[in-house]
């Protein structure tokens, strides 16, 4: 066992759903052609002024209620200073002393262990640009559709210990970003990516050791082994008597590895102060409390009624309610149903979500609606297919938007119940292979599996498997 603690950290810029940026009315659309998103306010021209956008102060707020953060009545945008091709102003719009969001939580359970992850603030900021850099061409561009897109940087207090519990953390912050609905939590276009803090420390030292800034961290696997990397890394320095030093470090995801990217800034370094373009935001008692009414049922709430109604384990809870669309969906198909909630829970877990994360397609997009779900499990409640043939029906039903019982009519995939056709395919199979018949009334029952296969096969799939073992046994009996 290792003799360090690990201490994580992270920052996690989320993007917000608006459909204009932050200081200005330009598009956020994602995918347009380089730099047509752009004004002179966002582009940083003299003599213009920013106005803030209100949604984005409403969308911030609602993230600090739901994290039972305290709503600061009054907060205030100031200017952090830093040079880079991509920040065409020469700072970036911020909240630094007087953020809108502080002190608040997030709960996670990690091999069921529970833990309470605190927030340090939720402040509000604009994004920069991005940088374009082609070898082809042997240039960088710059495109600065993303500069002044508005964000939403959430601080977490160092109270991680391990990898696991910085994924568990940031899977329940993203669910929660989801439930309200002001981001789309799409990692790989950056609406939503984290910047983590390790370092380590040994067991029963308070100070916490020297840090490294892990960057350019765009997936929750990704976010894992990176993270358990540095640990590594950290730990193998300290045991060859070298010091960990303060720095931003890359993440190299064909490597594995994490790489030295600049020395870390601190606060000073950025020369925050209030921006003079921008009033104090004051948020009157009222417009809170109409945000608190708005917040949905949120991911932690929805996971305990699932296990209360539903009967449902903690896993299925979980893996049900880590999406709004899921937990809705299944929701819908449990009322259309009408049946048991463990049976659609099965179906949604092992057969919608494979579906949906192979293919990108959202669950409330799915063409096999839970309506027609319910119906499918109805034709395997009643027998009229086997669950087999739902299962390789499934996914096509996926992407026809077919009526279940129509399609498996027209496919020819209706379970074979005739006795008396049953019957003649048991007799076929038992008179064809004597020799397992004698082994299997010598004691090896196992064969049973055998036989079934072998009138499966003789059937198309299609054979009724509960009047096939029956009558089976009673054969061999």
């Amino acid at each position: 066992m290792s003799r360090y603690e690990t201490v994580i950290g992270l920052e996690v810029h989320a993007q917000l759903k608006t459909r204009s940026k932050i200081f200005c009315s330009c598009s956020t659309t994602f995918g347009n052609d380089p730099n047509e998103n752009v004004c002179a306010v966002c582009s940083g021209m003299p003599g213009v002024l920013p106005v803030l956008n209100e949604k984005v102060a409403e969308y911030a707020a609602k993230m600090g209620l739901a994290t039972d953060c305290e709503i600061n009545r009054t907060s205030v945008f100031a200017r952090k200073n830093y040079f880079y091709p991509d920040l065409p102003k020469g700072y970036q719009i911020s909240q630094f002393e007087r953020p809108i969001c502080e002190h608040g939580h997030v709960d996670i359970e990690v091999d069921g262990a529970k833990k309470r992850v605190g927030l340090t603030r939720i402040h509000m900021e604009e994004d920069a640009g991005k940088n374009i850099h082609s070898a082809a061409d042997n240039a960088s561009f710059v495109d600065l559709n993303r500069t002044g897109v508005p964000l939403i940087e959430i601080v977490s207090e160092p109270d991680m210990r391990s990898a696991e519990e910085a994924v568990a953390y940031l899977k329940e912050l993203r669910s929660i970003l989801l439930y309200l609905g002001i981001c789309d939590g799409n990692m790989e276009e950056g609406s939503f990516r984290c910047d983590a803090n390790v370092s380590i420390r040994p067991f029963g030292q308070e100070a916490f050791g020297t840090r490294a800034e892990l960057k350019n961290l765009n997936s929750f696997k990704h976010i894992q082994k990176a993270i358990e990397y540095e640990v590594a890394r950290q730990i193998d320095l300290v045991e060859d008597g070298d010091a960990v030093v303060q720095e931003t470090r890359l993440y190299n995801v064909e490597k594995g590895t994490t790489h030295s990217m600049r020395g870390k800034e601190e606060a000073h370094d950025y020369r925050y102060f209030p921006d003079p373009d921008l009033v104090p935001l004051v948020l009157e008692e009222a417009w809170i409390e109409k945000w608190r009414s708005e917040l949905p049922e949120l991911p932690q709430a929805k996971r305990v009624r699932f296990m209360e109604s539903y009967g449902l384990a903690d896993y299925d809870a979980d893996l049900l309610t880590g999406e709004l669309a899921v937990a809705e969906y299944f929701e819908a198909a449990v009322g259309a149903y009408a049946g048991e909630a463990k049976k659609v829970a099965n179906w949604v877990a092992g057969d919608l979500l494979p579906y949906c994360h192979e293919t990108g397609v959202p669950a409330g997009e799915c063409k096999l609606t839970p309506v027609r779900l319910a119906a499918l499990l109805k034709l395997v409640d009643d027998g009229t297919i086997s669950v087999k043939i739902g299962k390789d029906a499934f996914r096509d039903l996926c992407e026809s938007g077919d009526e279940p019982a129509a399609y498996v009519e027209a496919k020819g995939m209706v379970q074979v119940s005739d006795t008396g056709e049953l019957e003649a395919m048991v007799d076929k199979v038992l008179a064809d292979n004597p020799s397992e018949v004698e082994a299997y009334k010598g004691g090896k029952t196992k064969l049973m599996g055998f036989f079934m296969g072998q009138v499966m096969r003789l059937s198309k799939g299609q054979a009724n498997p509960g009047i096939v073992t029956r009558l089976i046994q009673e054969k061999l009996s």
